[in-house]
């Protein structure tokens, strides 16, 4: 289905997409569309009658396996659990240190001009631009 577009051209949609849908939950419920949140007081109130988070979660679910339907999907090589657990629990304390999620800083908090969030963002970045070089021994 997309597979006859440029790669640039899908990234750019994309983003696109995640800016737009950003900015409707934000102007229509007043709520940022930071994932770790979101996920977050669902599982802490699963019965609470915000009905939107779980709408939200499932769009994000089912968009992505119908959207990947069309796509051809790369194959990665796996990673043992022993890196994946402790990495996972990195991901989830930064998460909560840090107030938020990329997405939430990066895509809303930088959209509201949020001081936090430049300060988060650079810091994401430059984590994660160390952490590459690092793993690819260019130190």
């Amino acid at each position: 289905m997309l597979d006859n577009f440029h790669p640039y051209f899908i990234a750019g949609l994309g983003g696109i997409l995640i800016g737009l849908a950003s900015w409707l939950l934000w102007w229509g419920l007043g709520r940022i569309a930071g994932i770790s949140g979101i996920a977050s007081e669902t599982m802490a109130a699963p019965t609470q009658p915000d009905t939107w988070r779980w709408a939200f979660l499932a769009g994000l679910i089912i968009g992505g396996c119908l959207l990947g339907q069309g796509l051809e999907i790369p194959t990665l090589p796996t990673r043992p659990l022993y890196l994946l657990i402790p990495a996972g629990l990195l991901v989830g304390i930064g998460t909560v240190w840090g107030s938020g999620c990329t997405s939430g800083h990066g895509v809303c908090g930088l959209g509201r001009l949020s001081v936090r969030s430049l300060v988060s963002v650079g810091v994401f970045m430059a984590t994660g631009m160390a952490a590459v070089t690092l793993m690819r021994g260019a130190v």
